[in-house]
């Protein structure tokens, strides 16, 4: 086997996709364990995995892509998806890295992660999920049935949404520095990770032209499948990294639906938040290592 060389910035590009621009990332080359493609969450982009992709990249060849609508990656008025991202995924794996990948991916990007697996399973070797979106069938996304009172809540800010100037009111709102570091101080577990450089990272995108419309479109499309759907679709191994401090996400009740659909499920339980790859990489590092030798030493 031969080695693999890690860089400290990873080469970053451009590839046109459906005539518009999307951003990747590079690093590490020559091994021939399944190369491994990350996916960022909500409102984040490439950079949320620098430290991954440089501790990585040294045992691994390491790709990391801005999905459409985020990041560096273009952000036409289009109705984002599910199956949106699955397409871009895929037809970035058939034209840059030629060969099935595993793919890890947080959040936003754990949805597309397994949207991908689903429909693609040829070009997907293995599936790395940390805290990712996504309800299943006959349940609430955060594992309880909703009160009356916060039902009509709940419908009431989504019809709230819909108009336009509500959204764009929102979104100026959560694009502030201080907003941005507020939320991640909450879904957060190490709080010294929250840094200057990674509020800049999340505020830049925000500032591109059309990011305002991908907020509103992105709340205000169609749910897609539900995650045990998808999962039903997914053959290759799976490994679940669960942030147990994630104040967003029901942890327990997440991963016992996935045990009950997910077939070859591997969890790791992590002390991190939402974000268990940036909120502690050391500790998610050593995790993914570990389970890509298992099966690909």
């Amino acid at each position: 086997m031969t080695t693999v060389v890690a860089v400290e910035n990873p080469t970053g590009a451009d590839w046109e996709w459906r005539g518009q621009r999307v951003h990747y990332v590079r690093a590490g080359s020559g091994s021939e364990r399944p190369p491994l493609l990350l996916v960022h969450g909500f409102g984040a982009s490439t950079d949320h995995w620098r430290q991954n992709i440089a501790d990585l990249s040294q045992d691994f060849e390491v790709w990391a892509i801005d999905l459409l609508g985020f990041g560096r990656s273009g952000k036409p008025n289009w109705d984002y998806s599910g199956e949106i991202w699955a397409a871009q995924l895929a037809d970035f794996i058939e034209a840059h890295i030629r060969r099935p990948v595993v793919v890890a991916g947080n959040s936003l990007g754990g949805y597309a992660t397994n949207a991908l697996a689903a429909s693609r399973g040829d070009l997907v070797a293995g599936v790395i999920l940390l805290n990712p979106a996504g309800a299943f069938r006959n349940s609430h996304p955060l594992g309880a049935p909703l009160a009356p009172w916060q039902e009509a809540i709940r419908n009431f800010v989504q019809s709230l949404l819909k108009q336009p100037w509500a959204s764009r009111l929102l979104f100026e709102f959560v694009r502030q520095k201080s907003q941005i570091r507020k939320t991640l101080l909450q879904v957060y577990a190490n709080k010294a990770a929250v840094t200057d450089r990674l509020v800049e990272e999340i505020y830049r995108p925000s500032c591109d032209p059309g990011a305002a419309q991908v907020f509103a479109t992105i709340f205000q499309g169609k749910p897609g499948k539900k995650v045990d759907e998808l999962l039903a679709d997914i053959h290759c191994p799976v490994l679940a990294i669960w942030g147990e401090a994630d104040p967003w996400m029901n942890t327990p009740v997440t991963s016992a639906r996935y045990r009950e659909h997910c077939r070859n499920l591997t969890e790791v339980r992590s002390p991190a938040g939402h974000c268990p790859h940036d909120d502690m990489p050391d500790l998610t590092n050593a995790t993914i290592r570990d389970w890509l030798l298992t099966h690909w030493g």
